[in-house]
């Protein structure tokens, strides 16, 4: 795999510095990213830049996975219009040791002469005071070189703290310690991080004779209607299962715009290239197979091949018209629980199913799925209510603890479509 044709056919190149491509062409290269650790997880636009290095190291070269356990401490202002608010150190350690355990899952760390390394730019920093900070890294760059980049521009006017402003000091000389003791002559990144990774190169002309350093940055990824990719309704789309479920997760990518499949899947997809092409090209007359195609890809490379398989089963519960008492009864805890994030979903004491609770009383009553009694009854007499898939045509039928799913649930339907799961607490 030739890397900038690689990323130049996917729509994921946006700048790169004279030279670059020649040097990658010829020569085993290291290149490096960095993750600040300011939230518990990465997301999935974090994990454009984790495919970034993905790309480079199928293509042959050493990705570096840098982890801003320093520059996490100061926060990055490219991009930001006001002033972060600091994590604590806690915090940070808690998110750093995190997104270490999920990067490891995600890039290959252990095979290969061009095994991915992970390095804590903490361990760059740590035993530096503040004078040897300003003697030899802030001797190195002009304030007049830092204040033409946009990240330092579009602050001026909001307000920008020395704190932040010490930022692309700090990403530069990340870039110098690892051209030094790495190797490593390429630093990647988004299209908003140019101004930071060109004053890395920068830096490394003026400490190293002859020194030569490249840069290569990624469009950030949005959607059609121009909203910024990973966000829902409800915030980002994180990769750690707590945060977004794999269930959740999946339904991002198969419920996506026709416009952004195509997109989404050159960015995230690692299928052979001629398979892509062959997908992308009938993708007209049928983009929901893309969709499923890339949803099952990411879910399986993120979570697992359990978790999809996982999901298809929660999946068949509430859309597949064909789903029966068996298909229910085999459902995981987890899946009933996955179910009732997705569905109404309500609370009843274990002391009131112990002791029985009357359909009618339990419909109208305890948890308002029907208005009243006398639609209840109407609702059953018309067989329009079933329990854990099974009819109900009594209205004096009592629901009972050996009625519950792993001693837990309870799956009510009224009707074809109104699905809710009873929770015992």
């Amino acid at each position: 795999m030739n890397f900038v044709e690689e990323l130049k056919w996917r729509g994921m190149l946006h700048d790169i510095t004279p030279g670059a491509e020649e040097e990658l062409s010829d020569n085993m290269s290291s290149g490096y990213i960095g993750f600040d650790p300011t939230a518990p997880s990465f997301t999935i636009g974090n994990y454009v830049q984790i495919m970034i290095l993905t790309l480079f190291q199928k293509a042959g070269h050493q990705p570096i996975f840098l982890m801003g356990g320093a520059t996490g401490r100061i926060g990055d202002p490219s991009g930001k219009d006001k002033e972060r608010v600091l994590k604590t150190e806690d915090e940070l350690e808690r998110n750093l040791s995190f997104q270490q355990s999920q990067a490891e899952k995600l890039l290959n760390f252990s095979e290969g002469d061009n095994k991915a390394i992970m390095v804590n730019n903490y361990d760059f920093y740590k035993e530096m005071n503040v004078l040897d900070f300003l003697r030899d890294v802030g001797k190195n760059l002009t304030v007049n070189y830092m204040m033409s980049k946009d990240s330092v521009k579009n602050r001026l006017d909001t307000g920008l703290s020395f704190t932040e402003f010490s930022y692309q000091l700090l990403q530069a000389n990340d870039f110098l310690h690892l051209y030094k003791n790495q190797g490593c002559k390429f630093q990647m990144g988004g299209s908003d991080q140019w101004g930071n990774i060109t004053s890395g190169t920068e830096f490394i002309r003026r400490n190293v004779k002859g020194g030569k350093a490249f840069a290569i940055t990624t469009p950030l990824l949005t959607k059609a209607d121009g909203k910024k990719f990973g966000k829902s309704e409800t915030g980002n789309i994180w990769l750690d299962p707590n945060l977004t479920s794999p269930y959740k997760f999946y339904q991002f990518w198969l419920n996506c715009a026709d416009d952004d499949i195509v997109k989404f899947y050159k960015f995230f997809s690692l299928e052979p290239r001629n398979k892509m092409e062959e997908r992308i090209a009938s993708t007209n007359q049928d983009p929901n197979t893309l969709k499923r195609a890339l949803a099952e890809e990411l879910t399986v490379r993120i979570h697992s091949k359990e978790e999809y398989k996982s999901v298809q089963n929660v999946s068949s519960l509430l859309f597949n018209k064909k789903a029966d008492q068996s298909m229910l009864a085999s459902l995981t805890e987890n899946e009933l629980e996955t179910i009732g994030n997705e569905i109404p979903c309500f609370n009843i004491s274990k002391s009131e199913i112990t002791s029985g609770i009357n359909i009618v009383n339990l419909l109208a009553e305890k948890t308002s799925i029907l208005a009243s009694n006398g639609e209840a009854r109407r609702a059953i007499k018309n067989n329009a209510i079933a329990i854990n898939k099974v009819k109900i045509n009594n209205h004096e039928h009592i629901i009972q603890s050996n009625d519950l799913l792993h001693a837990k649930y309870i799956m009510i339907e009224n009707g074809k479509k109104n699905k809710i799961l009873l929770k015992v607490n």
